[in-house]
């Protein structure tokens, strides 16, 4: 029972990333999309593998709405998006509530950005990075306001561990 409510848990926020991968935000080289947000809410009541894998399949769909646009290069986003919201859901864990939103605005509006400095041009990083960091703002805004509401739900049945 306890898998079953893991994978139907896992399975219905990475659901909500995807219907927050259509609500894209305009950067101005592309766009970035709300499908994190889901997946940060996710943390009060998913263990921080299964919050990553929901924001994995997020980026996927938030990719293939917009195009694709970078090809292979959303493998790696992917990754990204996995380590940031499973790290982020560890600090929910611990309790860590000031680290985990600094963590993810400085990881996912910065540092994963980063690489493509070296893979694509310094000028591809400078243009993405504010817009990147716009988005990054707006999910964990709609985050912040959702996650004490979904914790007081989770409360009655308790975090999967």
């Amino acid at each position: 029972m306890k898998n079953t409510r893991l994978l139907a848990l896992t399975a219905l926020t990475a659901a909500m990333c995807a219907v927050g991968a259509f609500i894209k935000i305009p950067l101005g080289i592309g766009s970035a999309a709300l499908d994190s947000a889901p997946a940060l809410v996710s943390a009060v009541f998913l263990p921080p593998a299964a919050a990553g894998v929901a924001a994995m399949i997020g980026h996927f769909v938030s990719a293939l709405t917009a195009g694709a646009p970078l090809g292979p290069l959303h493998v790696l986003i992917a990754g990204e998006m996995f380590v940031i919201i499973g790290a982020f859901a560890y600090l929910h864990r611990k309790g860590w509530h000031r680290l985990k939103w600094w963590f993810f605005i400085v990881a996912n509006g910065f540092l994963a950005v980063l690489p493509f400095y070296w893979i694509i041009s310094p000028a591809f990083f400078a243009a993405s990075v504010a817009g990147i960091m716009v988005a990054t703002f707006v999910n964990a805004a709609l985050a912040a306001v959702a996650m004490p509401l979904v914790r007081k739900a989770a409360v009655r049945k308790g975090p999967v561990r």
